[in-house]
């Protein structure tokens, strides 16, 4: 008698289209006025330039990298079933704060640098849309130097910005829907942030103008940027108790 009764549960709950356990990340996330917006306006485009690099939108992955010096980000996309990420566009980032150099306490409002994921959305942020980076993250805690390292960085709209990555409305619709499309796929999002992009003229420029912990710390972060200039592919990695970034592939 249980059986039936939980037998006929599922079926009612299910009634309508999506039962609770089919209802996707996506379907929750159009029901917010301003991404069902960002799909109305602007997915169509957004589809075609995914479509015109050969990546089927239900088969997405997303890697994002973000350079500070650049002010810009970079959207990578690939299959699941690709090996390499193929270069999407470039967004102007269109505020900072901070300095070059990692965040490592609450209110220095530096914009951290290191490797994330991105573990909530917020569709309903005073700044617009808000994908959270998972700062602080296990290097960041066990380098920080203040009691607190902070937290709530966000890649947003809105244009303004103290610690965070803000964009403009229309390209930080683009960045949220990638990542929609990702997480319904069961696929999680990588950000990676760095001072810049690890020229030999930047790095002449760190070492010239930034004292010697955080070129430590940019010397041990660079290698995962420069796997993936040579592969396509974001590094392995752990971070060890000194709060060193391991690298292993």
């Amino acid at each position: 008698m249980k059986t039936i009764i939980n037998i006929a549960l599922f079926i009612v709950i299910s009634v309508g289209g999506f039962s609770q356990e089919t209802a996707s990340f996506k379907t929750k996330q159009l029901k917010n006025k301003r991404v069902k917006d960002a799909y109305a306006t602007k997915w169509a485009g957004l589809e075609s330039e995914l479509k015109a690099k050969k990546i089927n939108p239900s088969a997405l992955e997303v890697f994002i990298r973000i350079f500070k010096k650049e002010k810009e980000l970079e959207l990578w996309v690939k299959n699941k079933s690709d090996k390499q990420y193929v270069f999407l566009k470039k967004i102007a980032i269109c505020a900072s704060s901070g300095e070059l150099g990692p965040k490592r306490k609450e209110g220095d409002y530096q914009v951290p640098e290191g490797i994330y994921d991105i573990p909530s959305f917020n569709p309903n942020s005073s700044y617009f849309l808000a994908l959270q980076v998972g700062y602080p993250n296990k290097s960041d805690r066990i380098l920080k130097s203040g009691t607190r390292a902070g937290g709530d960085i966000m890649i947003h709209g809105n244009c303004v910005t103290i610690g965070c990555i803000p964009l403009q409305d229309g390209p930080v619709k683009d960045v949220y829907m990638l990542c929609v499309e990702a997480k319904n796929n069961k696929s999680e999002p990588r950000v990676e942030i760095y001072p810049c992009k690890f020229t030999t003229e930047n790095i002449k420029y760190l070492n010239t103008n930034f004292n010697a912990d955080n070129n430590k710390f940019w010397n041990n972060l660079k290698p995962a940027y420069t796997y993936f200039e040579e592969n396509k592919v974001p590094t392995k990695y752990s971070v060890n108790t000194k709060g060193e970034y391991v690298f292993s592939n």
